[in-house]
Parts: C-alpha cells; structure tokens; sequence
C-alpha cells in the first residue's frame, strides 16, 4: 500500500470518528460536541494548507514508512 492511499484511509477514520464525536453532542454531550467541532476546523485548516502550498506534513511522515504511489513517482521524474 502506498503512502497516499494510506493518507486518504487515515483521514476517512479521522472523519467517521469526528461524526462519532459529534453524534454524541448531539445526544447531549456538550464537551464531544465541541471536541468534533476543534477537530473538524484542525482537518479543514490542514486540508487547506496542503491545498494551496502542496506541503502535507502527514504525507511527509508516511512516505517515510511507505512508499509513495507510482503516479506520485512518475510525477516527480517529470518534473526534475
């Protein structure tokens, strides 16, 4: 598996445990609603950072344990 996959299945978990979160604060608890909501803005802030400057410090780590894909390969071949 490579390292963009896994970044993608990572961020799929955070979201459905965000919804958890905030699924709980709808039943009553106020503290996991505000627990989802600092989560989510954390992923969005995140999410557009890497956006716009192409930097993802969490790709970064994991193309350190896995290898990248072979497109992400590709890519950078044509670009240097």
């Amino acid at each position: 598996m490579c390292a963009e996959r896994v970044q993608r299945i990572v961020q799929a978990i955070l979201l459905g445990f965000i919804m958890g979160l905030a699924g709980l604060g709808m039943a009553g608890d106020t503290l996991m609603l505000q627990l989802a909501f600092i989560m989510m803005f954390a992923m969005m802030i995140m999410l557009l950072i890497a956006g716009f400057t192409g930097f993802c410090p969490g790709l970064m780590v994991l193309k350190k344990i896995f290898h990248p894909c072979k497109c992400e390969e590709n890519n950078e071949k044509d670009n240097n």
